[in-house]
Protein backbone atom coordinates (compact mmCIF):
# COMPACT_ATOMS: atom_id res chain seq x y z
CA UNK A 1 0.00 0.00 0.00
CA UNK A 2 1.50 3.51 -1.05
CA UNK A 3 1.56 6.42 1.49
CA UNK A 4 -1.32 8.52 0.30
CA UNK A 5 -3.18 5.50 -0.12
CA UNK A 6 -2.61 4.90 3.76
CA UNK A 7 -3.19 8.38 4.44
CA UNK A 8 -6.85 8.58 2.63
CA UNK A 9 -7.77 5.46 4.79
CA UNK A 10 -6.78 7.20 7.83
CA UNK A 11 -8.81 10.42 6.92
CA UNK A 12 -11.76 8.21 5.46
CA UNK A 13 -11.34 6.36 9.14
CA UNK A 14 -11.05 10.12 11.10
CA UNK A 15 -14.29 11.61 9.34
CA UNK A 16 -16.76 8.60 9.68
CA UNK A 17 -15.66 8.51 13.42
CA UNK A 18 -16.23 12.79 13.64
CA UNK A 19 -19.52 12.41 11.70
CA UNK A 20 -20.85 9.82 13.44
CA UNK A 21 -19.70 11.34 17.18
CA UNK A 22 -21.53 14.34 15.49
CA UNK A 23 -24.76 12.59 14.67
CA UNK A 24 -25.18 10.99 17.92
CA UNK A 25 -25.02 14.83 19.84
CA UNK A 26 -28.68 16.44 20.88
CA UNK A 27 -28.23 19.54 18.96
CA UNK A 28 -29.60 19.97 15.81
CA UNK A 29 -26.81 21.85 14.20
CA UNK A 30 -24.37 19.30 15.24
CA UNK A 31 -25.92 16.55 13.66
CA UNK A 32 -26.63 18.21 10.23
CA UNK A 33 -22.68 19.19 10.55
CA UNK A 34 -22.46 15.10 11.68
CA UNK A 35 -24.30 14.18 7.90
CA UNK A 36 -22.35 16.54 5.97
CA UNK A 37 -19.06 15.43 7.60
CA UNK A 38 -20.22 11.65 6.56
CA UNK A 39 -20.82 12.56 2.86
CA UNK A 40 -17.50 13.98 2.62
CA UNK A 41 -16.23 10.53 4.09
CA UNK A 42 -18.13 8.27 1.69
CA UNK A 43 -17.13 10.58 -1.10
CA UNK A 44 -13.63 9.86 -0.54
CA UNK A 45 -14.17 6.27 -0.06
CA UNK A 46 -15.80 5.92 -3.52
CA UNK A 47 -12.40 7.52 -4.48
CA UNK A 48 -10.90 4.45 -2.65
CA UNK A 49 -12.33 1.60 -4.70
CA UNK A 50 -10.59 2.07 -7.28
CA UNK A 51 -6.77 2.48 -8.43
CA UNK A 52 -8.07 3.94 -12.13
CA UNK A 53 -9.55 6.64 -10.79
CA UNK A 54 -6.30 8.34 -10.02
CA UNK A 55 -5.76 7.83 -14.05
CA UNK A 56 -6.70 10.98 -16.77
CA UNK A 57 -10.51 9.52 -18.16
CA UNK A 58 -9.01 10.08 -21.52
CA UNK A 59 -6.49 11.30 -22.56
CA UNK A 60 -3.78 8.44 -22.37
CA UNK A 61 -3.87 7.00 -25.50
CA UNK A 62 -5.41 4.35 -27.43
CA UNK A 63 -3.40 1.43 -25.59
CA UNK A 64 -3.10 3.44 -22.50
CA UNK A 65 -5.34 2.62 -19.02
CA UNK A 66 -7.79 4.76 -18.49
CA UNK A 67 -9.93 6.07 -15.29
CA UNK A 68 -13.10 3.83 -14.86
CA UNK A 69 -16.27 6.54 -14.84
CA UNK A 70 -18.30 4.50 -12.73
CA UNK A 71 -16.79 5.72 -8.70
CA UNK A 72 -16.57 9.20 -10.46
CA UNK A 73 -20.38 8.88 -11.44
CA UNK A 74 -21.29 7.78 -8.39
CA UNK A 75 -18.73 10.22 -6.20
CA UNK A 76 -21.01 13.14 -7.84
CA UNK A 77 -24.52 11.64 -7.66
CA UNK A 78 -23.69 11.26 -3.70
CA UNK A 79 -22.50 15.13 -3.55
CA UNK A 80 -25.85 15.78 -5.02
CA UNK A 81 -27.75 14.01 -2.44
CA UNK A 82 -25.57 15.22 0.50
CA UNK A 83 -26.10 18.76 -0.91
CA UNK A 84 -30.10 18.10 -0.64
CA UNK A 85 -30.24 16.07 2.42
CA UNK A 86 -28.14 18.90 4.04
CA UNK A 87 -30.29 21.54 2.47
CA UNK A 88 -33.34 19.99 3.80
CA UNK A 89 -32.02 19.25 7.45
CA UNK A 90 -30.87 22.99 7.38
CA UNK A 91 -34.26 23.89 6.92
CA UNK A 92 -35.93 21.95 9.37
CA UNK A 93 -33.43 22.77 12.16
CA UNK A 94 -34.21 26.17 11.12
CA UNK A 95 -37.93 25.35 11.54
CA UNK A 96 -37.01 24.09 15.42
CA UNK A 97 -35.14 26.64 16.24
CA UNK A 98 -38.25 29.24 15.43
CA UNK A 99 -40.42 26.86 17.58
CA UNK A 100 -38.53 26.65 20.13
CA UNK A 101 -35.34 29.16 20.04
CA UNK A 102 -33.17 26.29 20.41
CA UNK A 103 -32.00 23.44 18.48
CA UNK A 104 -31.67 20.65 21.55
CA UNK A 105 -33.21 17.80 20.70
CA UNK A 106 -35.92 17.15 23.76
CA UNK A 107 -35.86 13.99 25.76
CA UNK A 108 -38.60 11.53 24.43
CA UNK A 109 -40.62 10.69 27.60
CA UNK A 110 -41.47 7.47 25.86
CA UNK A 111 -38.22 6.02 24.96
CA UNK A 112 -37.42 6.82 28.74
CA UNK A 113 -40.52 5.27 30.07
CA UNK A 114 -39.61 2.07 27.33
CA UNK A 115 -36.43 1.96 28.41
CA UNK A 116 -37.44 1.67 32.61
CA UNK A 117 -39.49 -1.63 31.51
CA UNK A 118 -36.86 -3.30 29.96
CA UNK A 119 -34.67 -2.95 33.15
CA UNK A 120 -34.66 -5.40 36.20
CA UNK A 121 -36.23 -4.71 39.01
CA UNK A 122 -33.44 -4.45 40.97
CA UNK A 123 -31.19 -2.27 39.23
CA UNK A 124 -30.11 0.79 40.61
Amino acid sequence: MSAPGFILIVAVAVLYSCGFYLLLQRSLMRVVFGIVVLGHAANLSLMLTDRAITLPPLLTGKDGPISDPLPQAMALTAIVITFGVTTFLLALAYRVWLGDDNDEVPADLEDRRIGRLSEPEDSP
